[in-house]
C-alpha cells in the first residue's frame, strides 16, 4: 500500500519506518526543511535502537521518501497517518493547533483528488478532537463528505521510547477506529500480517482506549512509588515486594519499579489532558489526580536523601549519570532529572552530569552544568553521586569506579547497580 503520514516526530517517524519496513511505500511530512533533508539522506532526527540502519535500508530501496509539500504526500498515497505534536497546556489540556493545521493541510489537497481516500489519526488526542476537530476542518477544506469520499479512522500507537521499533513489529495488541467500514478495512489491510489482539471499535473508543492505557500505567507506578516510600521508612526492599506481588497475574509484574518517577511524552501530557478534560464536563478523576500527584513530588526525594547525607550543597560537586527519562532513548521530555538538577542548581551544587545519548537535549535547557564524556570522568573528585536513568553501562560500575569520588555518597533513582560490585549505596524507595 502507499502510505503518508504527517509529522516526522517520534510516533510518525517510527511509523512511517516500520511501515516500509513491511514493504509498503511511504512519504513522511514535516515543516522543517532541514529535518526532511536528513531524513532523505537516511540520518534518524532521533535516536532509537535499530531506526537509522532500518531507515537507510528503505530509503535504498525507494520505500520511503520525505518532502514538505502535503498536496504531493496525498496525492502519492491511499492511506495518511495524522502524527503530529499535541503539546499540554498550562491547564492540562492539548494543544490542537497543529492537529487544526495537518487537517486543514489534508482537506486542500484532498480537494482536487479523485477516489477515496483514509485519514488515519495516530496523534495521541482526548476523546472526540478527531470527530469534532479534525473531521469537520477535512470537509471544510475539501468540500468532500466524510464517510462518502473520505474515511476517518484512530491507530492509537502504544511504543515505548527505546524499545518503539521492536514494540511496531511486535505489537500486543492493535487498535482500530473507524467511523465507516472501508477506514476500518484500510487499516485491517495494513496490519493482515499481525497475529495480536486487533480491536475494532468507533472513533471515540478508540481515543479513550489510548488515554486509559496510559492513565493506568500512571497510577501503576504512582501506587508503586507510594508504596517504596514506605519501605524507605521501615527499612525494606521495595523491589523484592514488588517481585512478590508481580507473580499475581491480577497484578503482573511490569511498571512496579519503584523509583523517582514517571516521566517522557506521553504519560506526563496524557495524564493532565484526561484530568483536564474530566473536569469541563464535570467529573474528577480522583486516583489519576492523586497518581499526578505523587508523581509530581517524586523526583525530589532523592535530594531529600542526598541532604542527609550533604547537608550544605553550595559549592558540593554532585555527579549525576543518566538524564533522559529512561534508557534507549534521549528524549528528555518531562524527565525526573530536569526537576532534580535544576534543585541542585538552585541549592548552588556544581553539577557534573553524564549521559551516553541525551546529554545534548538536556544542554537546550541546563547550560550551567558539567557535561562529562564519561561516568568516570563525572565521578572524578565529586561529593556525591546520583543515578537517575537505568543504562547498561552504569550497571557494570564497580567499586573502583567509585574510589576516585572525593566522598562516597552514592544514591540511585533507579536500581541499577549490582551489590556484588558496589558497597555502600542507597535507593529513593530501598
Amino acid at each position: 500500500m502507499r502510505i503518508s503520514v504527517i509529522g516526522t516526530g517520534y510516533v510518525g517517524l517510527i511509523t512511517g519506518v516500520c511501515f516500509a519496513e513491511l514493504g509498503h511505500y511511504v512519504i513522511l511530512v514535516d515543516i522543517i526543511p532541514e529535518k526532511v533533508e536528513k531524513i532523505n539522506r537516511g540520518i534518524a532526527p532521533i535516536f532509537e535502537e535499530n531506526l537509522d540502519e532500518m531507515l537507510k535500508k528503505n530509503i535504498g530501496r525507494g520505500r520511503i521518501h520525505a518532502t514538505t509539500h502535503v498536496d504531493k504526500a496525498i496525492a502519492g498515497s491511499g492511506v495518511t497517518f495524522i502524527s503530529v505534536g499535541t503539546p499540554g497546556k498550562k491547564d492540562g489540556s492539548i494543544d490542537l493547533a497543529c492537529i487544526r493545521k495537518a487537517a486543514e493541510d489534508i482537506g486542500k489537497a484532498l480537494k482536487s483528488k479523485e477516489g477515496y481516500h483514509t485519514v488515519v489519526m495516530k496523534s495521541t488526542v482526548v476523546p472526540g478532537t478527531t470527530e469534532e476537530v479534525a473531521l469537520p476542518a477535512i470537509e471544510k477544506h475539501s468540500g468532500k463528505k466524510a464517510g462518502k469520499d473520505f474515511g476517518m479512522a484512530v491507530n492509537p500507537e502504544f511504543l515505548r521510547e527505546g524499545l518503539a521499533v521492536k514494540d511496531f513489529m511486535n505489537p500486543d495488541r492493535i487498535v482500530m477506529g473507524g467511523m465507516d467500514v472501508k477506514s476500518v478495512h484500510a487499516l485491517e489491510k495494513l496490519y493482515r500480517d499481525f497475529t495480536c489482539p486487533k480491536t475494532k471499535t468507533d472513533i471515540k473508543t478508540a481515543e479513550m482506549i489510548k488515554y486509559a492505557s496510559n492513565a493506568f500505567l500512571a497510577t501503576k507506578i504512582s501506587f508503586s512509588n507510594e508504596i517504596g516510600n514506605l519501605c524507605k521508612k521501615l527499612g525494606i526492599d521495595s523491589y523484592v515486594v514488588a517481585e512478590g506481588m508481580g507473580h499475581d497475574a491480577r497484578i503482573g509484574n511490569r511498571f512496579l519499579n519503584s523509583g523517582i518517577g514517571y516521566g517522557g511524552s506521553c504519560f506526563p501530557k496524557d495524564v493532565k489532558a484526561l484530568t483536564s478534560e474530566s473536569r469541563k464536563i464535570g467529573t474528577r478523576l480522583k486516583i489519576i489526580e492523586a497518581a499526578e500527584e505523587v508523581n509530581d513530588e517524586q523526583p525530589l526525594r532523592i535530594v531529600a536523601i542526598l541532604k542527609r547525607h550533604v547537608p550544605r550543597l553550595e559549592n558540593k560537586s554532585i555527579a549525576v549519570l543518566g538524564l533522559a527519562f529512561k534508557p534507549g532513548t534521549d528524549d528528555i521530555r518531562e524527565a525526573p532529572s530536569l526537576k532534580i538538577v535544576k534543585e541542585l542548581l538552585h541549592e548552588r551544587a556544581r553539577v557534573k552530569a553524564y549521559d551516553p545519548e541525551a546529554a545534548e537535549n538536556f544542554r537546550k535547557v541546563h547550560k550551567n552544568v558539567d557535561y562529562c564524556l564519561s561516568a568516570k570522568d563525572a565521578l572524578k573528585d565529586a561529593d556525591a553521586c546520583l543515578i537517575l536513568t537505568e543504562w547498561d553501562e552504569f550497571r557494570d560500575l564497580s567499586d573502583a569506579d567509585f574510589r576516585s569520588m572525593r566522598k562516597k555518597v552514592i544514591i540511585e533513582g533507579r536500581r541499577v547497580l549490582d551489590k556484588g560490585k558496589v558497597k555502600g549505596f542507597e535507593g529513593v524507595c530501598w
